[in-house]
Order: structure tokens, then C-alpha cells, then sequence
């Protein structure tokens, strides 16, 4: 549903995308109040991981004005200054810690000091992006936008798997001015796969197993596959066992496509292998530049990037896409020409149909970060 504009405020109806609207009131300085939050559940309002972002982004933020009436099913939130620093978070095990680290990957180069957060977990699960394919799929969207990625890192302390978690991870984001305008629209052929396979408390062989169907699919197609086994032991294994594999394809022009797959009860570790490297083959199918769980992160960057015309090709957009456009138009006004894009270079069997992206960006500045 689209926003209702009341003052300065957006109001909202529903907890769709209620990610989204944070981090864009938070970005744009506009407050917003999202009301009838699943009322007619059995369990209305918000819950536990909603309220748990909303604590992150308070931590990250100085002066935030939050309000929630008695049951939960309303929320006004008035962002402060984006601040950063050094935090430390203990994430809702309702979801993973990718849910919150992509809310700090979109927030983080405009902080007024460099961010260092502690998180902790879920490092795993297959609702939300893993911590593995956040340091590599979306951490190289992130560079394209940077001329400088000094500083930019992600240390996986301990994994931790559902339903008690006990994962650990450091995020440290520098400081940029702004964003870059990009033109990216070939993304070249893939010449590697990469990957890691982990078994926490469990029989080590599982993650041997998962690692040799994963192969079996993936070495019919290039000869350069290579995947690691991580067999934590002891505190470094977090406190559930579990298992599961993070593929990434890396191209000729530095594109990476990732898939990942993990175990939940029954699963067979054959299984999880095959399906992870199906995944990833569908994957490079889709295309585009950036893979599709990074595309609301390029369509972010493009928008707030200098003011000059970025163009960017991705494959079939994603619903999540879809309603980010629309989020950016309300909250900055601005939109962007979707067209399909047609490479008269490439062959057949190139894979699916690709969208080309094209806007002009707002010139969004942190005004925290000096200029030389």
C-alpha cells in the first residue's frame, strides 16, 4: 500500500517491508507511523525481530523518537542522526543476523564515525541472507559505489544455527562522502566457484557429503570449483547443531553470484549439496550485475549516488525491488527508467531477460565526512 502523506510524516498500513520504510525515514530524515500491524492475527502487533531492528537502528542513531501504543500494531518512529561508532547487539533468533546486517550495509558509509558492530545470532537460516553471502555478494556490490574500500570488512567470530543461535560476527564500515554514479551492464563469463561447506556439532563427514554432490552438478559445467569445509569445534560451533553450504560464482568482470542452502529437519546432506548448486545455476541464469538478493542494495546506492546518470543491468526484479522503487519515490522523490534490455554482442543462451536500470541520483552527501 502506498504512503499517505500527513506534514512531514508517511503513514503506512501493514508490516510489509516495514525494513524498508525504517531505513529509508532514517536516510531521508522523514518520520513515519505505520498503524494496523497485523490486527486481526491471533498475535497482533509487532514482533519480537521487528522490535529488536528497531533497538539497532536507536543504537546507530542519536535522538531517535520511537513510540508503540499498548498492543504493538502501531508505530511512529522519528529518526535521529545517523551516528555509528562501535555497538554491540544481540539480534532476535526469529530471524538471522543477515536481516539486521543488511540494514547496516545500506546505512553504513553514511555515518558520522565509522561503524564497528558486534553482532549476535543466527548466522544461518533460509529466510534471510547469511553471513557468508553478505561478505561476498553483497560486500562487492558495495565497492562498485566506492573508489576506496579500505576498512570494509566482516569477521565471522562463531556460527551459530537455529533454534539457539550463539553466532558471532564484526561488521566495520568506513565513511564515504557519497556514492559513485555507476554504468554497469556487461557482466561477463563466469570463470570460478568458490565456496564453504560447515558442520556445527555434528559428524564432520556430513559437510564431506554436501560438498561432493554440490561438486558432482557443479563440475559439468567449468573445472575450477573449489569448496572448503569449516568444522568448528567447541565455542566457535555456537550453541544448535546444523549444517549447510554458501556457494559463490565469481565472472570475468568481477560479478558474483551466490547460492546457499541450509539443513533443516529432515535433511539429508546429498541433498543440500545438489539443491545449493541448482540454486546457483539458477542464479547466473537470472543475471545481471548484481545478483538478486544485492538488487535493493545497487537500486539504494544508485539513488543517493552524485548527481549524474547511473545505469545498471540486473535480471528479473525481485518483489522486494519492485517495492523498494516505490519506497524511493516517497520518501526522495525519485524514480527510475526500467526498460528491457536487449545486448546485441551477446549469444544465445545467455540466460533470462535483463532489465536495464537508469536514474539520475539525488547527490545525497554525509555531511559528517570532510572534504580534503
Amino acid at each position: 500500500m502506498s504512503a499517505v502523506v500527513r506534514g512531514n510524516t508517511l503513514l503506512y498500513k501493514g508490516s510489509n517491508f516495514f525494513r524498508q520504510r525504517l531505513v529509508l525515514s532514517v536516510l531521508s530524515g522523514k518520520p513515519v507511523q505505520i498503524t494496523e500491524i497485523r490486527t486481526l492475527d491471533d498475535e497482533p502487533g509487532l514482533r519480537e525481530f521487528e522490535v529488536s531492528l528497531i533497538r539497532l537502528l536507536d543504537k546507530v542513531t542519536n535522538g531517535t523518537v520511537i513510540e508503540l501504543n499498548e498492543t504493538g500494531t502501531s508505530v511512529y518512529f522519528q529518526p535521529g542522526l545517523l551516528f555509528g561508532g562501535t555497538i554491540q547487539h544481540d539480534c532476535s533468533l526469529q530471524r538471522g543476523i543477515g536481516y539486521y546486517l543488511e540494514v547496516l550495509c545500506m546505512l553504513g558509509f553514511f555515518c558520522k564515525e565509522p561503524l564497528h558492530a558486534t553482532l549476535r545470532g543466527v548466522t544461518s537460516n533460509n529466510i534471510d541472507p547469511s553471513v557468508d553471502l553478505i561478505k561476498t555478494s553483497m560486500f562487492e556490490t558495495m565497492k562498485k559505489f566506492i573508489l576506496d574500500d579500505e576498512g570494509l570488512k566482516l569477521k565471522i567470530s562463531k556460527r551459530g544455527m537455529l533454534p539457539l543461535g550463539g553466532g558471532e560476527v564484526i561488521f566495520e564500515c568506513p565513511i564515504r562522502r557519497q556514492t559513485r554514479p555507476v554504468q554497469l551492464l556487461d557482466s561477463g563469463m563466469v570463470k570460478r566457484v568458490r565456496g564453504i561447506a560447515y558442520a556445527l556439532r555434528v559428524s564432520p563427514a556430513i559437510a564431506n557429503r554436501i560438498v561432493d554432490k554440490a561438486k558432482g552438478v557443479l563440475l559439468q559445467f567449468l573445472p575450477d570449483v573449489y569448496i572448503n569445509t569449516d568444522q568448528s569445534r567447541g565455542k566457535q560451533s555456537g550453541k544448535s547443531p546444523g549444517f549447510g553450504i554458501h556457494l559463490v560464482a565469481e565472472t570475468t568482470n568481477g560479478v558474483y553470484y551466490s547460492s546457499e542452502q541450509e539443513g533443516e529437519p529432515p535433511s539429508v546432506p546429498e541433498d543440500l549439496g545438489t539443491a545449493a548448486a541448482q540454486r546457483l545455476l539458477y542464479e547466473i541464469y537470472l543475471g545481471g550485475v548484481v545478483d538478486s538478493t544485492s538488487q535493493a542494495l545497487a537500486i539504494l546506492f544508485m539513488a543517493l549516488g552524485q548527481k549524474d546518470v547511473s545505469k545498471l543491468v540486473v535480471g528479473p526484479l525481485t518483489e522486494n525491488s519492485i517495492w523498494f522503487f516505490r519506497h524511493l519515490k516517497e520518501f526522495f522523490g525519485i524514480t527510475f527508467n526500467i526498460e528491457n534490455y536487449e545486448n546485441e554482442e551477446a549469444q544465445d543462451g545467455t540466460g533470462s531477460q535483463k532489465v536495464l536500470l537508469t536514474c539520475v541520483g539525488i547527490g545525497y552527501t554525509n555531511i559528517s565526512k570532510r572534504t580534503i
